[in-house]
């Protein structure tokens, strides 16, 4: 008597003895979605799309390499100068920092630079510019300090007349004029002051304040009570000569015509 199921033709009984091994088939690919947790869609978890958590795209997390990354923020102040010729002049970048304006919204973030300006022959300026990009900052701070350019009366074009003392704030700097031959000692700003400004024999100290605008300014301060023997002399109507006479070096007056 044959066991028939309603419907359909009779059962067979399953063979459990045969040699095919009981194996998996081929496995489908195991691609994420937009949305997959480690994929690499726009949505994934740690992928590297637009969204993702450490990423590298543009809201990337701690490790984001884009604007909102901690590694694309530029160069905290005082990191070294940054040089550059155009035409006579010599632009050097002092400082650079990131500053943040609190609006209603949340924050805006700008970059604001400082940047010395000088041909290497008696004239210097600085300036400051503040915008949203660096170069533009940059840029900013180095027309105005085109505009604040004063001269400094050089001895022999190497170093300074007489020894100075400036202060701005919390800022005083000293500057001492020195022989051929001493070489520019300053540090920071002041160095890049003396720099563009064509000082080659220099002593020069900060005793205030370490911030670069205090520093700057107050360099700048005592750059401009130089004089020279020139103009001390057509001031009290006496002669050249009479004025370098002076001078514990004994400087000859063969220097004071070529200092002009």
């Amino acid at each position: 008597m044959t066991d028939e199921t309603p419907g359909g033709p009779p059962a067979e009984a399953s063979d459990t003895s045969t040699d095919q091994p009981r194996g998996r088939g081929p496995r489908g690919p195991r691609r994420s979605g937009p949305g997959g947790g480690g994929g690499r869609g726009p949505g994934g978890g740690p992928g590297r799309g637009p969204g993702g958590g450490p990423g590298r795209g543009p809201g990337g997390g701690d490790r984001g390499r884009g604007p909102g990354g901690d590694r694309g923020r530029r160069g905290a102040p005082g990191q070294g100068t940054e040089e550059r010729a155009e035409g006579e002049l010599v632009d050097k970048l002092v400082a650079i920092n990131r500053v943040a304006k609190v609006v209603k919204g949340g924050k805006n973030f700008a970059f604001a630079a400082l940047v010395v300006v000088g041909d290497k022959k008696g004239r210097v300026g600085f300036g400051h510019g503040k915008a949203r990009e660096v170069p533009e900052a940059i840029r900013k701070a180095t027309e105005e300090a085109k505009k604040t350019l004063i001269r400094v009366p050089l001895r022999e074009g190497r170093t300074l007349h007489h020894d100075g003392r400036g202060r701005w704030g919390a800022g005083k700097v000293m500057l001492r004029a020195a022989p051929a031959g001493t070489g520019l000692i300053a540090g920071g700003p002041m160095r890049a002051v003396l720099e563009v400004l064509g000082v080659s024999d220099v002593v020069a100290k900060s005793k205030g304040s370490s911030n670069p605008y205090n520093m700057v300014r107050a360099t700048f301060d005592a750059l401009k009570e130089q004089s020279s023997p020139r103009q001390v002399a057509s001031r009290r109507g006496l002669k050249v000569s009479d004025i370098v006479g002076r001078r514990k070096d004994g400087a000859s007056l063969g220097e004071v015509a070529a200092e002009g």
